[in-house]
């Protein structure tokens, strides 16, 4: 059997492609379950501590983006009195 080019080429670009998917796709996930539990972390927080955190657009953004260090940082500017009082 001879196989050709076009084909060789076709399953190189295939591998690449799934692999790239894979790692893009796993740093998604990543990333998507450290933002759900960085807003937890703050609802937690809020409700079963007692903190008083003004939950805003910004604070749930910095969770977001931040995730756990970012619900961190959202507490200790809290407790400190400097940002969302």
């Amino acid at each position: 059997m001879v196989v050709g080019i076009a084909e060789i080429t076709t399953l190189i670009l295939a591998v690449v492609v799934a692999y790239l998917l894979y790692k893009a796709l796993k740093t998604a996930t990543n990333l998507a379950i450290n933002a759900v539990l960085g807003i937890v972390i703050l609802i937690i927080a809020k409700f079963l501590l007692g903190i008083e955190i003004a939950i805003t657009w910004l604070v749930i953004l910095v969770c977001a983006i931040g995730g756990v260090v970012g619900a961190l940082l959202v507490i200790a500017l809290n407790y400190f009195g400097i940002a969302f009082v």
